[in-house]
């Protein structure tokens, strides 16, 4: 838990630690990189407002040493600043205020994507192949034309799970609620990471190869014609 209101950090270890989380809080932006660093964690929640750094610079930096799901807290709810940090490597944000009940909840949908797929599921086993693309769905690893892919980790689930169905129109809901485990969703969380695939993938919305979107329908994966 990385804030520096010593109110709010206070209320909130308390609820989540009522709620069987084990917590550790830290008030500044260098400590939360120290913490990191030093200790294994399921997931950061991380305020933007920071007193030493901003939490967008944070992020980045956390980003740089760790694959950690990130809940980023915020009392900002500018739009282009949400797809920033989306972009930057968030898998969620709360706008505050917020009850811990809707923290709880997010924080449970973030996990529950982290730690892949529901008990008893049986694990794909085989490596996927669509064109020029290969994902191994159990090592987490993908490469296109022979090069590997650097993905994040939700990046890889979307692509991952396009990937299963080569050709068929997956509707958005469905996305939000497979890859994001959300009954609800914004559309933009959708366009986000796929526009960050696309440029890994080496196209554009204008000019894709593999994926493709169907206005008001969803999107599809296919090798290039």
């Amino acid at each position: 838990m990385v804030e520096d209101d010593q109110f709010v950090r206070s209320a909130l270890i308390r609820h989540l630690t009522e709620a069987g989380h084990a917590v550790r809080s830290v008030g500044t932006a260098l400590e939360a990189l120290r913490e990191v660093a030093q200790v294994g964690f399921d997931l950061v929640v991380l305020d933007l407002g920071l007193p030493d750094l901003d939490g967008g610079e944070a992020l980045k930096m956390l980003r740089g040493i760790t694959d950690v799901p990130v809940i980023i807290a915020t009392a900002r709810d500018d739009e282009a600043e949400i797809v920033r940090l989306l972009n930057d490597g968030a898998d969620d944000y709360l706008t505050k205020p917020f009850s811990v009940e809707h923290l709880s909840a997010r924080m449970a949908a973030v996990l529950r994507r982290s730690r892949g797929a529901a008990p008893g599921a049986e694990p794909p086993s085989r490596v996927i192949r669509v064109g020029g693309l290969s994902i191994d769905p159990l090592r987490r690893r993908a490469a296109l034309d022979g090069s590997a892919l650097d993905l994040t980790r939700r990046e890889f689930d979307l692509l991952a799970f396009l990937a299963q169905r080569p050709g068929v129109v997956v509707p958005r809901k469905e996305l939000l609620a497979e890859v994001w485990q959300q009954s609800y969703g914004d559309d933009q969380t959708i366009d986000v990471h796929l526009s960050w695939l696309r440029r890994k993938l080496g196209e554009t919305a204008a000019r894709p190869r593999y994926l493709h979107t169907l206005r008001g329908v969803g999107v599809k994966l296919e090798p290039p014609r």
